[in-house]
């Protein structure tokens, strides 16, 4: 753990360069509730800033991690914290969590700076398929502007609809349980922000598909509103695909658009780029 330093007169004052927008007292009672904390369960909260969620969590859970960025905030919030709390100074993005998968399952929890919040969701994908399933990585309830949690649930053939919904709908269940108003955060945002609970499962990617999955999803959304026989092409044909009869086998219109395709479609096509392996 990183030592801290208490500086008082920044304690507390949000930063714009970390993208900070606390969380008001009354909403953090109705985000807990949310959650559903149970007092064998561990968990890992990303940015606590002045603790509004730790400590109404601390005092629920078995054990909770908190994961800080801002060095003031966090020297500010330690003399409060109870023994069963482990504050680290640092940044979720380059936060090893695998040591704290392998201790045993794991909830997570979070207000999520709005600039960096589809990073930390890749991460926490990431992070879900390494730990293999339901006992590694439990869920996540989070934090993140309205516009993102839109995205987030967003139905195919729709302006939402796209990369990150299409990677968190293969491992996790979406709900969207809060919506809040600028006000019930310090100092408000310029937006509505929503709070959605990510429930991990199994991917249902064909085994040793998930990296011409990832590679072949991006290169079609990176020409979302072409046809797939244009929008496939580029992944398709340097590996030696005709991209028509790829679209053919697949049982796909090669006149549609990448973002009409479900999730069925999609795993269809790379099961004709990355075929299972025969035992």
């Amino acid at each position: 753990m990183t030592s801290l330093r208490h500086t008082p007169a920044s304690a507390g004052h949000a930063r714009r360069r970390f993208g900070q927008h606390f969380l008001a007292s009354a909403w953090a009672d109705k985000v807990v509730r949310a959650i559903a904390p149970a007092r064998d369960e561990r968990f890992l909260e990303i940015g606590p800033g002045p603790g509004a969620l730790t400590l109404r969590l601390a005092s629920r859970v078995d054990h909770l991690t908190a994961i800080e960025i801002d060095r003031d905030l966090a020297a500010a919030l330690q003399p409060q914290l109870p023994g069963n709390v482990d504050l680290v100074v640092g940044d979720i993005l380059d936060a090893d969590l695998a040591p704290y998968l392998a201790a045993g399952p794991l909830r997570i929890v979070g207000n999520l700076p709005y600039n960096i919040s589809s990073p930390i969701l890749f991460k926490l994908l990431a992070a879900a398929r390494a730990s293999g399933g339901p006992g590694g990585l439990i869920d996540a309830t989070v934090m993140l502007q309205l516009e993102v949690a839109e995205r987030l649930a967003a139905r195919p053939g729709t302006k939402d609809y796209g990369v990150l919904t299409i990677f968190t709908a293969l491992q996790a269940g979406v709900q969207r349980v809060l919506t809040l108003p600028p006000g019930a955060f310090r100092p408000p945002p310029r937006v509505h922000s929503a709070v959605v609970k990510l429930t991990f499962r199994p991917s249902p990617l064909p085994a040793g598909s998930e990296a011409a999955f990832e590679t072949m999803v991006r290169t079609m959304f990176m020409q979302r509103r072409k046809t797939l026989l244009n929008a496939l092409r580029p992944y398709a044909e340097p590996a030696g695909h005709d991209t028509k009869q790829a679209l053919t086998e697949a049982g796909i219109d090669p006149v549609r658009r990448p973002e009409t395709l479900s999730q069925d479609d999609l795993i269809r096509l790379v099961s004709v780029f990355a075929p299972t392996p025969k035992a």
